[in-house]
């Protein structure tokens, strides 16, 4: 499906989204109209989701990130589509995971500190429907996080 230009655009273009489509060309070493017309047809494709901004929660006061690990009542076949959709509609929780096996769904929460998290956790969390077991990890540090693929 790609070939070593798509790859060399892509390179490019993940390493640094804010390049300019000459810039992009110039370090791809192909044209500007095959570097435009190239870049179009990766996002009709759906290689190309985005292009968006990474923002820093901690910068921004978020201190605590807990990763919940949560096992549905499976008696009921709507589940997990009632529990998702309730999980989507609570703004500290950052994303949402499915799994097969023991564990169904992971949610990964924000908070500026725990007395914070504590009320999400009471409030918000506890209260989505289905859940049958529910299991807390604290997040101490991010090791790797790297959505760029080796092209």
């Amino acid at each position: 499906m790609l070939d070593d230009t798509d790859r060399r655009l892509l390179r490019y273009y993940q390493d640094d989204p804010t390049l300019t489509p000459g810039e992009l060309a110039e370090r791809a070493r192909v044209t500007h109209a095959t570097c435009a017309r190239r870049l179009e047809r990766l996002r009709e494709a759906g290689v190309i989701r985005a292009t968006r901004a990474v923002i820093n929660w901690r910068a921004l006061g978020y201190e605590v990130e807990v990763s919940l690990r949560i096992t549905l009542d499976k008696t009921n076949p709507r589940a997990f589509d009632e529990f998702t959709a309730a999980a989507r509609d609570v703004p500290e929780v950052v994303e949402i995971q499915s799994f097969l096996g023991r564990v169904d769904v992971r949610l990964s929460v924000i908070a500026r500190d725990m007395a914070q998290y504590q009320q999400i956790y009471r409030s918000a969390i506890l209260t989505l429907p289905h859940i049958a077991d529910i299991e807390a990890l604290m997040h101490v540090a991010r090791i790797k996080s790297d959505e760029a693929l080796p092209l």
